[in-house]
C-alpha cells in the first residue's frame, strides 16, 4: 500500500527544503534518477507507482552491463514533487547532503507492474535523458533478521546495452539534467540558487524593473515618433488591416527590395494600450489567451504607452527552424512554453501613425525599441544580398521561404506587390471536405479529404495522412464529428478512389498544407498536415500557384512509383513530430535516387519500431517470420549454416522495411558482389559531454585532410544524432583487417597529437570535453547509419550529407528531418555526394604520417 507517513516522520519540514508532498490521485509513469553525496554517494532511483516514487537507493550507480548487478536499497516511498527536489539537505536531518536530478523520464512495465512488483521482480523499459532501453529489478532472498529490503538493478540485454570494461556513463554524464550543475557546484548554495543559472525559479513581475534598468544602461534610448519627420498624430486604431504578401516563383532583383526569412507560425498583430495587450489574428480576432502568459507579458515589458506591432508568432525546434506544426501540437498539449513573437514591423507608436514612412524607416525604430528584450520577443533582421540567394540559402536549409519587401514603400493593408513572398515547396491552405477514420484509434482521423475553390464550388484535390501528432489527429477528430454531413460538400461527384471510406464534413476548417508538387489530374503529391488555419475563412481558399510553378515541375525529375501495399499507413512512428508509416513511405520515395547507392546490395542492419519510436525498439541484421516479398534473403558466404542476413534491390524493398516498421538503416560498408573488401571508410566523430558544435567541425576538417593526405578523398554528413561522420570512398582492393588497421592509425594519431580534443578507444575512462574518433564501423559486420536514413529518435531527424563548405553552427548534427529534407533536395543545384562512388580511390599501404 502506498503512503508516504514513513516518509514524514523521518524529516523536519522546517529544516529541510525537501517537499512534503502528497500521494497523487492521478497515476502517471515518470521516473528519475537523484545523485545523493550524503553519508556516501549513490543513486536514489525512484519509480512512479499508485501516486508515489517507488524508491530504491543504488550504493554504485546504475550499469549499462548487463552481467553488473547493482544493489539497490528499498526505502521509504517519496511524493511525486520529490522527483524534482535538487539542493542541500542539512546536516543532522535524515539523508542530509547534496542532491541533484541526475536523470529523468519516462517508463514502461512489461507485464502487470502490481503483480511483478509483490513477485519481486519488476521488468520495464526506461526512456530518460541518459538512461534508455530494457531494465530489471529483482528482489533478493533476505537473511534472517534482516531489516532492509535489497534488490538488484540489472541492465536487460539490447542496443543500448554496453559490454565490460566500456560503460564509462557516471563519469562522463555527471551532470544535472535540470540545471547541468554538478554535486560540487550545488553543494554549499542556498536552497533554489545555481552558480551556472543564477535563481532557480519562476520570474515575477519585478521583471518589468529589471528590464527598464536594463534599458537605462543602454546606448540608444527608446524610439520618440514625435521628432521623425512622416509620422502623424492619430489615435490608436481598433485594428489595422494587414499587408498580405503576394506569391512568385522567385525573389524580386534589385536593390530596392529587403528579404526576409519567412516564418512558419501565425501572422499577430499586437496591439498595446496602457498596459492592455491584444494580440489579433490577420483577420482581427481576438486570440491573446490563446497563447499564454510569455508573449503578452513580454510586449507589457516594452517602454511604450500604445503601439501596434506586426510580426508571426511561431514554436523553434531544437534544430532553431521554425515549425507550424510544433506550434499546433504545443497548442494542442495546452504547451506555451516555446512560443517566440518575433516582429517585423512598427506602424503606430505613443500617438502617432508610422504607416507613411519607408518600411526600413519603420524597422529601424522597431529594432532600437525590442533591443535588449529577452525570452518571448525577437525583431526580425533582414537581409540586403541578392534575394536569389537568400531564398537558396533558405531551401539548402529546408526553410519554408523568403519574403522580399520595398525597403522605401509604406505600410499598406490588403494583397501587395510590394511584399512578394517566394516559397521553397509547394505549401498552401486547403479547405478540409471530409475525412478518413484512423485504422489505429477510434478517436483520431486517418486522413483528410481537401478541397479548394474554383468558380464558387469546392474542387477536390486528394488526401493528405501523414503529419498528425496524436493529440492533433484526436482533436481534428472531435472537431470534425461536430460537422458531419450526409451530403458530399465537393462540387462534382468523386470517383471511387476519392471516396474510398470518406465521411463527409461542412467544409469550414481549413489545413495548412506542404506537398511535393501538383499532379497531372490536380491532385496532391505526398502531401504533409502542417496545421489547422483558424485565421483563415474556408471561402478564400483557391489553389495558389505562380506561373512559372507547371514548367518547374515538368523539367522536375519524378519520383519512383511505389507498388508495396501499407497496413495501417496512418500508424504514427514519431508521435510528436506527426510522421506517420504513409509520410516515411512518401519520404523515402521522394529521396529514393539519393539514397539508393548506399543502401542497395549491401547487407543491412536494421532498427525496427512497431508500435513507433515511443514503444520498444530492436535491432536486427537476420530474416523474420512474415518478410516482405521484396526484401532480399542473403547468405553470409562465411555463415552459410547461419539465417540469412536482409538485403534490398529496388524502392519496393526499402517500402518493404518501411511496412516493417524500420525506422533506421545501418549498411555494411561492403557490397555483396564482395563481402570481404570494403568499399568505404566511415569515421564516427562522437562528441562527449561540454563539446560545442564548432570543435567537431574542426575534427572533420582534420580528418579530412589526414584521410586526403593517404590519397583518399573524404566527404561528409550528419549523424542525425550527436555527430558527424567523414566518409572516403574506396575501390574494393583492401581486406577488413587492412581498413580497420588504417582507420586506427588515423584515429590514434589524432589522439596522441591532440590529447585535448580527442580520445580514439571507447573504454577511455574520461571522455567529458573530448571527441571520440570511432574508427571500430571499419570492421567486417559492422554498420553505420546510412545517408538519408531516419533515426528512432524525438524530432524525426536524418543522417543528411554535405557539402564541405555547408559545415557551420547553423546546421547542428539533427538539424535536417523528415519534413525538411525533400524540401533541401529540391533546392540543390547539386548533389554534395553526387560524385561518391567515382571518388573511390584503393586503400595503399604508407608509411606516411596520417
Amino acid at each position: 500500500m502506498a503512503t508516504l507517513d514513513v516518509y514524514r516522520q523521518k524529516r523536519d519540514f522546517k529544516t529541510t527544503s525537501e517537499p512534503r508532498g502528497r500521494k497523487a490521485r492521478t497515476g502517471g509513469n515518470s521516473f528519475v534518477i537523484q545523485k545523493h553525496d550524503a553519508t556516501r554517494l549513490h543513486y536514489d532511483f525512484r519509480l512512479e507507482m499508485d501516486g508515489v516514487l517507488k524508491s530504491w537507493a543504488v550504493t554504485k550507480g546504475p550499469s549499462l552491463v548487463p552481467s553488473e548487478k547493482r544493489l539497490a536499497v528499498h526505502v521509504e516511498d517519496h511524493p511525486l514533487d520529490y522527483g524534482d527536489f535538487e539542493g542541500t539537505i542539512p546536516k543532522g536531518e535524515y539523508g542530509g547532503g547534496t542532491v541533484i536530478v541526475w536523470d529523468r523520464g519516462t517508463w514502461e512495465p512489461i507485464g502487470d507492474v502490481r503483480k511483478a512488483y509483490a513477485k519481486g521482480h519488476l521488468e520495464f523499459t526506461l526512456d530518460g535523458e541518459k538512461l534508455h532501453g530494457r531494465w530489471h529489478l529483482v528482489r533478493m532472498h533476505g537473511k534472517p533478521a534482516e531489516k532492509r529490503e535489497n534488490w538488484l538493478l540489472i541492465k536487460g540485454d539490447d542496443e543500448f546495452a554496453m559490454p565490460e570494461g566500456q560503460d564509462d556513463l557516471l563519469e562522463e554524464r555527471p551532470e544535472s539534467v535540470k540545471t547541468g550543475r554538478e554535486i560540487a557546484d550545488v553543494a554549499g548554495e542556498e536552497p533554489g540558487w545555481s552558480s551556472k543559472t543564477g535563481r532557480i525559479r519562476k520570474p515575477s513581475r519585478a521583471k518589468t524593473q529589471k528590464k527598464t534598468a536594463k534599458r537605462e544602461d543602454m546606448a540608444e534610448p527608446a524610439p520618440d515618433p514625435s521628432d521623425i519627420k512622416g509620422t502623424r498624430k492619430a489615435t490608436l486604431p481598433d485594428f489595422l488591416p494587414p499587408t498580405l504578401a503576394t506569391l512568385a516563383s522567385a525573389p524580386p532583383a534589385g536593390a530596392r527590395w529587403l528579404h526576409e526569412i519567412k516564418f512558419d507560425g501565425y501572422r499577430l498583430q499586437a496591439r498595446i494600450e496602457a498596459g492592455r495587450v491584444k494580440l489579433l489574428t490577420r483577420s482581427g480576432l481576438d486570440w491573446t489567451k490563446k497563447f499564454g502568459k510569455a508573449v503578452p507579458d513580454a510586449l507589457r515589458d516594452l517602454p511604450v504607452g500604445t503601439a501596434i506591432l506586426d510580426g508571426e508568432l511561431v514554436v523553434e525546434t531544437g534544430a532553431g527552424a521554425s515549425d507550424f506544426s510544433a506550434l499546433q501540437a504545443d497548442l494542442s498539449a495546452g504547451r506555451d512554453d516555446r512560443f517566440t513573437f518575433y516582429l517585423f514591423d512598427l506602424l503606430y507608436l505613443d500617438g502617432y501613425d508610422l504607416t507613411r514612412l519607408p518600411l526600413e524607416q519603420r524597422k529601424s525604430l522597431l529594432e532600437k525599441l525590442v533591443m535588449g528584450t529577452e525570452g518571448a520577443l525577437r525583431y526580425s533582421s533582414h537581409f540586403d544580398e541578392n534575394g536569389a540567394l537568400v531564398l537558396r540559402h533558405a531551401c539548402r536549409l529546408g526553410l519554408e521561404g523568403v519574403v522580399s519587401k520595398l525597403r522605401d514603400a509604406p505600410y499598406r493593408a490588403g494583397r501587395s506587390k510590394g511584399w512578394i513572398k517566394s516559397k521553397c515547396s509547394a505549401r498552401q491552405e486547403f479547405v478540409i471536405g471530409g475525412y478518413v477514420p484512423s485504422t489505429v484509434s477510434r478517436k483520431a482521423i486517418g486522413s483528410l479529404v481537401l478541397g479548394v475553390y474554383k468558380k464558387g464550388k469546392l474542387e477536390p484535390v486528394g488526401r493528405v495522412g501523414t503529419g498528425f501528432s496524436a493529440l492533433v489527429a484526436e482533436d481534428i477528430f472531435k472537431r470534425l464529428s461536430r460537422l458531419r454531413t450526409e451530403e458530399s460538400p465537393f462540387g462534382r461527384k468523386l470517383t471511387a478512389e476519392e471516396a474510398r471510406q470518406a465521411r463527409y464534413v461542412r467544409p469550414e476548417l481549413v489545413a495548412e498544407v506542404e506537398f511535393r508538387a501538383w499532379t497531372a489530374d490536380g491532385h496532391l503529391r505526398h502531401a504533409s498536415f502542417r496545421g489547422l488555419r483558424e485565421d483563415k475563412p474556408a471561402q478564400e481558399v483557391v489553389a495558389e500557384m505562380p506561373k512559372s510553378t507547371k514548367a518547374k515541375a515538368e523539367k522536375a525529375p519524378k519520383p519512383q512509383r511505389r507498388t508495396v501495399r501499407l497496413t495501417h499507413p496512418d500508424r504514427v512512428y514519431w508521435p510528436a513530430e506527426g510522421v506517420t508509416k504513409e509520410g516515411l513511405a512518401d519520404y523515402y520515395t521522394e529521396v529514393w535516387r539519393y539514397i539508393a547507392p548506399h543502401i542497395v546490395g549491401r547487407p543491412l542492419a536494421l532498427l525496427r519500431a512497431p508500435s513507433g519510436i515511443d514503444g520498444q525498439t530492436f535491432f536486427q541484421k537476420h530474416v523474420w517470420k512474415g518478410i516482405n516479398a521484396n526484401i532480399l534473403q542473403v547468405q553470409d558466404p562465411t555463415e552459410k549454416d547461419d539465417e540469412p542476413y536482409v538485403a534490398i534491390n529496388d524502392l519496393d524493398g526499402l517500402i518493404g522495411l518501411v511496412q516493417a516498421a524500420v525506422l533506421e538503416i545501418h549498411p555494411w560498408g561492403s557490397t555483396l558482389a564482395d563481402w570481404e573488401r570494403p568499399d568505404r571508410i566511415i569515421m564516427d566523430l562522437d562528441p562527449g559531454e561540454g563539446v560545442d558544435w564548432q570543435a567537431v567541425i574542426d575534427a572533420a576538417e582534420e580528418t579530412r585532410k589526414r584521410l586526403e593526405a593517404a590519397g583518399l578523398n573524404a566527404f561528409v554528413k550528419t549523424s542525425g544524432g550527436k555527430g558527424l561522420h567523414v566518409c572516403a570512398p574506396l575501390k574494393p582492393s583492401a581486406r577488413w583487417p587492412a581498413v580497420k588497421a588504417f582507420c586506427k592509425g588515423i584515429a590514434d594519431a589524432m589522439a596522441k597529437d591532440s590529447p585535448g580534443k580527442y580520445v580514439s578507444t571507447i573504454t577511455k575512462s574520461k571522455r567529458r570535453g573530448k571527441i571520440l574518433i570511432d574508427y571500430l564501423r571499419n570492421q567486417r559486420g559492422m554498420t553505420a547509419v546510412a545517408p538519408y536514413s531516419t533515426r528512432a529518435r524525438p524530432g524525426a531527424a536524418v543522417s543528411m550529407p554535405l557539402a564541405w563548405e555547408e559545415l557551420s553552427p547553423d546546421i547542428g548534427p539533427a538539424y535536417f528531418t523528415v519534413d525538411n529534407t525533400p524540401t533541401r533536395l529540391q533546392s540543390l543545384k547539386a548533389d554534395p555526394w553526387a560524385d561518391f562512388t567515382e571518388a573511390a580511390r584503393p586503400l595503399k599501404a604508407s608509411k606516411q604520417k596520417v
